[in-house]
């Protein structure tokens, strides 16, 4: 025992107390102490620890007489620590899982690259041009444990890792761990560069068919007493530890596949290869003995390789298949045999072996095949789906959207599917009583949504409703489901199809005529008319009140001589419109279809009503699937057609305004702003309001920017929607003959009722009209206004003209009113657009909801930096807006706040942010928002602040945030730059944390 030791075991005397832990250097003192050491039952410290203290200590760089820091000396003291790091290595038999596990990159890599210096490997040689059969076995075998390190660690690197939290560490420990992560990266770095040549090496040690040997406490100690005459060609290569080649081959295998299952990310063909060597390294396994070889594997991680291997090659094994459940249900994927999947899936809800996340993934891939195309897996979808809803159930689980959708529409055949999975999944032994529960909830959800009363009933006459529910829970289900059979509309019961009823003239005129409501197919329609029509004289157009054709075709449609072709046409332009109004363009299409082909015959005028309607669809059509996401550019057929109509010159024939309108719209969000300036005839422009409004508006669009000269149009846009927000007056005589001033709303002198602009504007997305309509609205609100200091702001604002002629007549409420109808539409389009969230920030801001102009003004800087990640352009946080954030900060009692954002001006605005810190009732965190000031002032007045208020706590934070390297006036201005830009993200992100 060392003096050091027994000092330590006198000092604590008689009681009792762990072993005293073995210092380094007492192994150099007593070359004899470490095996004794790695012999006894619980070694501390650890093998693994010692290796790391004797390479530590080995590689401490020097200090000479001038204090210069030299590489490590090699004497005799560091080449003995770096040998007994060697012998622990041997002592644990070169397990490189636990050398891994233990022991960091760099240690690991002086450590074998010390077993390479020992074992005689050339230095300065590529181990790629060693041949390894005619090195000596040492030698050979220590180059292929080098390189099996090597790609080992390339591949642990790929893994994504937890990153531990750091304790309190001091400012030298920091820059240590900084250092060593440097360190492994640079190493991984070259270990990355030299895969290639690992993966060569080791495919040759591949074709070595003679044993291994390896150094083992006693070859390192013979190398220690003799090291002049031990080169490699001595007895000591051969008396290390022996490796028989299929152990060997067995770890390389494994090794080999993993760095090419890793590559396989890059390139999927790789993943044969490692599929091969996988294969290879599992026969080895089934035949070798691991116990005394100093390989180990982990057979959980190469079954798990194994497995995905043969997934993403394609690969099956039957006979192995036939073993896991994974393994069988990936063979029935890939074979298409569905019947047994879904087999397996029921058999599953018994004994819960796949986990549920497994089962809806699978469920997901069938899905996604189905929605690419592949309609004869609906069914097979349909019935996963109720087998993973029936396991959710039993496993007390949220039932999924996807089955809550099935049970919308079900049919006969999976409701009886459902009861027959229920069934099976409850065949156990000793069944507890709360997977009864369980299956009994599930049984009433879906009663309960069962919207089919005769499926409802059809459940609940099943044995399981029978056994499962307690006789109240069946009372109350059957009562709620017998009067949901009262209630049912008859318009939903299924009728019999018309070619079912009989041609005798016992069937029923009602019958007919329900028939005639449900109906959306032409000729079954034109069927039903004509028996209709031989019972009966009377107009059944007007069978349903709830069709309705436009009050400007109705004369037309009623005009028709024919009762038969009159009530045929109306009704099929009723339902066409009423399809049109639920977005089911597919029937709207077929009914106008064979409406134009039967007016064809007859009315040039219908056929062009017809025409036009079809057109009308076609457009919503179009503009649905782009609002939905689907951004094509029209087919030029249509935009051709819609053009046509916009040049139509036919006389006496209805137009409906909102064709006009919907083509207007069509040409404006498709920026066809040439054609709408330019080649719409005049007499369209005059007589339709919104063809006239689309003309002003793009030829606006079109000149913008221009110059003051060329913005006439925007002068008559401007005209024309102040018409439109204004009211004319009336004056009235009283009972007292005095004369009272009539304020009428809805002015008579614009082209159109503000309601019908705004439903017009809310049909445009192209968001250069909408700015430009915003920016008209924006100017007309400050006129109106007449509040120079509380402006809203807009772009193209200055286009505008900056004064009316009669301002008493503009109705105030309505122009903002639709100021902010028109933003919040066009955010609704677009929430990323900083124009309008600048527009928006600015309307809340003149009607004092500071909070929420704050939320905005945050969003716009959020938008156009990265949530701060970038600094916000100088155009967006102009010294006005910043200004109005400081407003509305002060306003709201954050006081710290303001004087933070007074450093963001141009100009820092002390004289604000001094009387802000002056006030004591602030609602913000204080000085917790002291770390994002940089300028020293503000600082230095912080601390006076606190120091005359007697805040000693509040003033060190200040002392602290002062104290900062990074703001010291003698930095370059660089420096200081960067440290406001650090601050500024920083405080701008914490708002938006607060405000959002």
């Amino acid at each position: 025992m060392s003096a050091e030791a027994a000092d330590r075991e006198a000092v604590s005397g008689s009681r009792p107390c762990t072993p005293p832990q073995t210092s380094w250097f007492e192994f150099l003192l007593n070359p004899s102490l470490l095996e004794q050491h790695l012999h006894s039952p619980h070694p501390d410290p650890s093998p693994v620890q010692l290796i790391f203290q004797f390479l530590e200590q080995a590689s401490k760089p020097s200090v000479n007489e001038q204090n210069q820091v030299q590489p490590p000396v090699d004497n005799r003291r560091n080449r003995t620590l770096k040998l007994m790091a060697l012998k622990v290595a041997a002592h644990l038999r070169w397990d490189l899982n636990m050398l891994e596990k233990g022991l960091t990159i760099p240690v690991l890599n002086m450590l074998l690259n010390e077993l390479l210096c020992v074992s005689h490997v050339p230095p300065g040689v590529k181990h790629v041009d060693l041949d390894l059969s005619s090195l000596p076995p040492t030698t050979a075998m220590a180059v292929v444990f080098y390189n099996r390190w090597a790609i080992r660690t390339i591949v642990l690197s790929s893994f994504p890792e937890k990153q531990t939290k750091p304790g309190p560490h001091q400012l030298n420990m920091m820059n240590m761990l900084q250092q060593e992560k440097e360190h492994t990266e640079n190493i991984l770095s070259v270990l990355r560069e030299q895969a290639t040549d690992s993966i060569v090496v080791l495919e040759g040690a591949l074709s070595i068919k003679k044993d291994f040997y390896i150094h083992t406490l006693r070859t390192l100690d013979l190398l220690a007493a003799d090291p002049s005459t031990t080169n490699g060609e001595t007895e000591y290569s051969t008396a290390g530890l022996r490796i028989s080649f299929d152990h060997l081959h067995c770890q390389v295998h494994y090794d080999l596949g993993g760095i090419y299952f890793q590559q396989g990310c890059s390139d999927t063909s790789v993943y044969e290869k490692a599929r091969e060597h996988f294969r290879k390294a599992r026969e080895l396994l089934t035949k070798l003995d691991f116990s005394a070889s100093f390989c180990c594997l982990d057979e959980q991680r190469l079954a798990g390789y194994w497995s995905a291997c043969r997934t993403l090659t394609g690969t099956s094994d039957l006979n192995e298949s036939q073993h896991t459940p994974y393994g069988q249900i990936s063979c029935f994927m890939r074979n298409h045999n569905y019947g047994a999947l879904i087999e397996e899936f029921i058999c599953d809800n018994v004994t819960l072996s796949l986990p549920n996340s497994f089962r809806h993934s699978i469920q997901l891939e069938l899905m996604h095949k189905l929605q690419q195309g592949d309609s004869a897996l609906e069914e097979v979808c349909n019935k996963l789906c109720v087998c993973n809803a029936v396991r959710d159930a039993l496993e007390g689980g949220i039932l999924s959207v996807s089955f809550h959708q099935l049970l919308l529409k079900p049919s006969k055949n999976i409701i009886s599917f459902l009861l027959e999975v229920c069934t099976r999944s409850l065949e156990k032994e000793n069944l507890p009583e709360l997977s009864k529960s369980k299956m009994a909830l599930f049984i009433k959800t879906v009663c309960d949504q069962l919207g089919d009363v005769s499926l409802a009933f059809m459940v609940s006459s099943h044995k399981l409703f029978k056994e499962l529910l307690q006789e109240e829970e069946k009372k109350i289900l059957m009562e709620q489901m017998r009067k949901s059979s009262d209630v049912i509309n008859l318009s939903s019961k299924p009728l019999p199809s018309f070619y079912d009823i009989p041609a005798s003239a016992s069937v029923n005129i009602s019958q007919l005529e329900q028939q005639l409501i449900l109906s959306l197919d032409a000729r079954h329609i034109r069927q039903i008319l004509i028996e209709l029509h031989g019972m009966a004289e009377r107009p059944f157009w007007m069978v349903n009140t709830k069709w309705e054709v436009p009050v400007d075709y109705v004369n037309v449609i009623l005009a028709i001589k024919d009762k038969l072709t009159r009530d045929l046409v109306y009704i099929l332009l009723a339902k066409g419109l009423h399809c049109i109004n639920i977005t089911d363009f597919v029937h709207a299409c077929q009914l106008f279809t064979a409406c134009l082909e039967l007016v064809t015959e007859f009315s040039p005028k219908l056929r062009q009503v017809m025409l036009n309607e079809l057109l009308l669809m076609e457009v919503r059509a179009h503009e649905e699937g782009t609002a939905k996401g689907r951004i094509v550019r029209p087919p030029p057929d249509l935009v051709s057609r819609v053009r046509g109509y916009l040049e139509m010159r036919i006389h006496d024939l209805p137009l409906r305004q909102t064709v006009g309108e919907e083509c207007v719209v069509f040409m404006l969000n498709w920026r066809e702003n040439e054609y709408l300036t330019l080649q719409v005839p005049q007499s369209l422009v005059n007589n339709n309001p919104y063809i006239k409004l689309g003309h002003l508006i793009a030829s606006t669009c079109k000149e913008l920017p221009g110059p003051k000269e060329s913005r006439r149009t925007a002068k008559e846009l401007w005209e024309v929607v102040v018409q439109i927000c204004s009211f004319s007056s009336q004056h009235k005589r009283t009972s007292d003959s005095r004369v009272s001033l009539l304020k009428q709303r809805e002015s008579s002198l614009g082209i159109l009722p503000r309601s019908k602009f705004i439903t017009f504007v809310k049909k445009i997305r192209e968001p250069l009209v909408l700015t430009t309509l915003i920016s008209l609205f924006v100017r007309l609100h400050s006129i109106v206004r007449d509040d120079i200091v509380n402006e809203v702001t807009a772009e193209h604002i200055s286009i505008w003209p900056s004064s009316l002629t009669n301002l008493q007549s503009v109705d105030v409420d309505a122009v903002v009113i639709t100021l902010k109808e028109l933003v919040n539409y066009a955010l609704s389009l677009n929430p990323n657009n900083q124009s309008w969230l600048c527009t928006q920030a600015d309307i809340y801001f003149v009607t004092n909801q500071y909070s929420t102009a704050m939320h905005y003004y945050l969003q716009a800087g959020t938008v156009c930096s990265d949530f701060f990640t970038k600094p916000v352009p100088p155009d967006v946080y102009t010294d006005q807006v910043l200004k109005r954030m400081i407003k509305c900060c002060s306003l709201l009692n954050c006081h710290t706040q303001v004087a933070v954002l007074c450093q963001f001006l141009r100009e820092v605005d002390y004289m604000t942010a001094f009387k802000a810190l002056q006030e004591q009732n602030s609602h913000d965190s204080m000085d917790s928002f002291y770390d994002y000031i940089w300028d020293v002032t503000i600082l230095e007045y912080l601390t006076y602040i606190h120091h005359k208020r007697g805040e000693s706590d509040k003033r060190q934070v200040a002392i602290k945030a002062i104290g900062r390297n990074e703001l010291n006036s003698s930095n370059p201005e660089e420096v200081m730059q960067l440290a406001a830009q650090k601050r500024k993200k920083r405080f701008l992100q914490a708002m938006a944390k607060l405000y959002f």
